[in-house]
């Protein structure tokens, strides 16, 4: 299977929580060799309804748009500013406490900005 080609392909492509993950960081991978705008511009289907954790899907997509933006010196996407792709309570993406006040203080902008909490390098392979 070939990589998205846009993060709307990866809301398309996204049947559970797993494949979201996988298809989120082949569509990053695939981002940043081409560098194209309009691979953003478009807006995702929300996840919220297909699968238990579909809210933060959504709210990673947002985010994962704002960032990947801001890489290439153009302005994020409208849809991406959406109060649905906002979560009302904050999500960690390590469970328990252990981690917390490192995923607070590393977490990109557009992350905590949705309520995502990730380690500096949510959207890197290394």
């Amino acid at each position: 299977m070939t990589r998205p080609d846009s993060i709307t392909e990866v809301a398309h492509r996204a049947s559970d929580v797993t494949v979201f993950w996988y298809q989120v960081m082949d569509f990053i991978d695939e981002f940043r060799k081409l560098r194209d705008p309009r691979m953003l511009s478009d807006e995702p289907a929300l996840l919220a309804a297909h699968f238990e954790a579909g809210q933060i899907a959504d709210a990673y997509l947002a985010a994962v748009a704002v960032t990947l933006a801001r890489e290439i010196g153009v302005a994020p996407a409208g849809w991406a500013q959406s109060a649905s792709r906002q979560l009302l309570r904050p999500w960690f993406a390590h469970p328990g406490p252990a981690l917390r006040a490192t995923l607070l203080a590393e977490s990109p902008a557009a992350f905590r900005e949705r309520n995502l909490f990730v380690s500096a390098n949510a959207l890197s392979r290394a």
